[in-house]
């Protein structure tokens, strides 16, 4: 892996955990599907945009268009759908640690489903998780955890993990930042119908709520989304998903710093742990691959 793939890495990992920082401070003034619909339809157009003044076409592969409706409904909007009501009753800090867990679903989805062998390390790691999981699971829900909230949270990743399977056919054929632009139009359409059906805009217009919109549009919606795509092209799917075992960290300190979440030794210990199997399963299978 060269020093630019670390770099974009970092870079995604970063912006993919501060992203439910800034959903929280949205949900707090904001009805969060129309919010999430408004958020997809701006950044859509802006990918679309740039794309074409860049020269890419709406010409995709089948593969492209399949994969590109695939994860504009499972990633933008039932993962982030999930996430953002979610966020009106859990903390931004949980919501982080359950996506986080998507790596160790992808490798536990491809050893359960697709009969993908992991090295001993690769299973030391899905077992780690799981008990990173218990724990910050068991420490919360004695807490006073909101358990709708967190079966949100649950479904969510398990779309993103669906949508994370698919990405691959996306990743090929060029014209990323139009397959970009194209899902999130996607899952704007979709959520839209959503939100106007089950809610009314309610807004509390503040400072606030236009810096985590605006950031939230254009930072993880759109510059974070074609890094990654970026990154699956340039290093694989397997080695790209590596980064997400920064997410627990990031994720508890952002909402830690700007929200002022308070954290216990349970969730730091999970979080920690949680990280460690992440990067020993994609260390498994990166070495499978070599």
């Amino acid at each position: 892996m060269d020093l630019r793939a670390l770099l974009m890495g970092i870079a995604f990992a970063l912006m993919w955990s501060s992203a439910f920082t800034s959903a929280r401070m949205i949900v707090a003034d904001a009805p969060p599907l129309m919010a999430l619909a408004l958020r997809f339809l701006i950044s859509g157009l802006i990918g679309i945009s740039i794309a074409a003044a860049l020269g890419q076409k709406m010409r995709l592969t089948r593969a492209q268009w399949r994969a590109t409706v695939v994860f504009g409904i499972c990633q933008n909007a039932l993962y982030l759908g999930f996430n953002f009501v979610a966020m009106q009753w859990v903390e931004a800090s949980l919501a982080a640690i359950v996506a986080s867990t998507m790596p160790l679903l992808v490798a536990l989805a491809g050893w359960l489903v697709f009969g993908e062998r992991l090295r001993p390390l690769g299973y030391a790691g899905l077992a780690a998780g799981m008990i990173g999981v218990a724990i910050i699971m068991g420490s919360r829900v004695s807490g006073g955890v909101d358990l709708t909230g967190l079966l949100f949270c649950g479904i969510g990743v398990l779309a993103l993990t669906f949508a994370t399977l698919s990405v691959r056919g996306a990743s090929s054929g060029g014209n990323l930042l139009m397959v970009v632009g194209l899902q999130m139009l996607v899952g704007s359409s979709l959520l839209a119908v959503v939100a106007v059906a089950t809610e009314t805009w309610a807004v509390t217009y503040s400072l606030r709520l236009g810096l985590a919109f605006t950031y939230t549009t254009l930072v993880p919606g759109l510059l974070a989304t074609w890094i990654w795509f970026l990154m699956v092209e340039r290093i694989g799917a397997v080695r790209a998903a590596a980064f997400h075992f920064l997410n627990p960290f990031f994720g508890v300190a952002i909402a830690a710093l700007l929200l002022g979440e308070s954290l216990t030794h349970w969730d730091v210990i999970g979080a920690l742990v949680i990280a460690a199997g992440i990067l020993a399963v994609q260390m498994s299978r990166v070495a499978r691959l070599t």
